[in-house]
């Protein structure tokens, strides 16, 4: 089994509203998953990311999300298929193009918040996302979560001849039915504490602890810890000692 990478959302400031502590985090990473001007990130952060990954030979990703820049991207839109399929290309080929410029290949995209969610709830909107990877000029690949369904989300991308990457969270509580506990609820993100028990776990046993103490079982090819979540940011260092 190979091991597993660590990703980060990253480049999610914006004009001189700063989020995250990217160049903290960029020495720790395999993988930057970044932000493409929708939810967060403009072109001088863009580059500055990207420039950053280049310098430590991080690999990066589009994080494309629904057109919410007040709200953070985490607020769902009830887009059509066309909607998403036209805004997930936009973002794609904007971080690639500054890739491009910088000598850099855009190898993944991991929607952003809502989108995600929405992506995995719902077959119709991860059916879009598919359709804008596979008609975009270069293959991708889509990073979506680790869950029970896993096998199957595998399955209907490869109809769209698109390899999927899994991820787990290291700083988020899942709730029982897989899924990450809502940020509403109580305990929805780890302490540095837990955070490093539960990558501990994801580690030696390839499973989390649900919030009423079951087992779940993941197979995850990396591993995320949020850019937004200061705690996990201040841990990059110890969660690297740990997965190696």
């Amino acid at each position: 089994m190979d091991k597993m990478k660590l990703n980060c959302d990253l480049g999610e400031s914006f004009g001189n509203w700063t989020m995250g502590l990217d160049e903290q985090v960029m020495p720790y990473i395999d993988q930057a998953n970044i932000a493409c001007g929708f939810h967060a990130g403009d072109p001088l952060v863009m580059q500055k990311t990207l420039e950053r990954a280049k310098k430590h030979k991080v690999s990066i990703g589009a994080h494309p999300s629904y057109p919410d820049l007040v709200g953070f991207g985490r607020r769902s839109m009830n887009c059509s298929h066309d909607e998403i399929v036209a805004l997930v290309k936009y973002q794609i080929a904007a971080i690639d193009g500054v890739a491009q410029s910088l000598g850099l290949e855009l190898e993944y995209v991991k929607p952003h918040g809502a989108l995600y969610n929405d992506m995995m709830a719902k077959e119709n909107v991860r059916e879009a996302i598919l359709s804008a990877l596979a008609s975009y000029h270069k293959p991708l690949k889509l990073m979506l979560q680790a869950c029970a369904n896993i096998t199957a989300h595998k399955a209907q991308a490869k109809t769209f001849n698109i390899e999927v990457l899994s991820e787990a969270f290291a700083d988020r509580c899942y709730d029982d039915d897989g899924k990450l506990l809502s940020r509403t609820k109580t305990g929805a993100v780890h302490n540095k504490e837990k955070m490093l028990a539960q990558v501990k776990q994801l580690t030696e046993q390839g499973s989390v602890t649900t919030i009423s103490g079951n087992t779940l079982i993941l197979k995850a090819d990396s591993l995320c810890v949020h850019g937004d979540n200061i705690e996990g940011v201040h841990a990059i260092a110890a969660i690297r000692e740990l997965i190696g």
